[in-house]
């Protein structure tokens, strides 16, 4: 017999917030989405939507240009 655990379930944060646009330039909201390796988080793990994910990709591959975020961290 298995025991089901409840688990809640993931929300997208733009969604919620009703955001217009990801913008690459607000370092806070980026941050929470890459590990410290510097790698993109994915939908499973986040819980955004498959729009917004797309926009915070490119959102972050911006700041990685800019050096607003880094590439790799050693």
């Amino acid at each position: 017999m298995q025991v089901r655990r409840f688990q809640r379930r993931k929300f997208c944060r733009f969604c919620a917030d009703k955001v217009a646009f990801i913008d690459y330039k607000d370092i806070k909201t980026i941050r929470s989405y890459i590990t410290e390796r510097g790698k993109i988080l994915s939908r499973k793990m986040t819980g955004t939507c498959s729009l917004h994910q797309r926009e915070l990709t490119t959102a972050i591959k911006r700041a990685r240009t800019i050096a607003l975020v880094p590439f790799m961290e050693r």
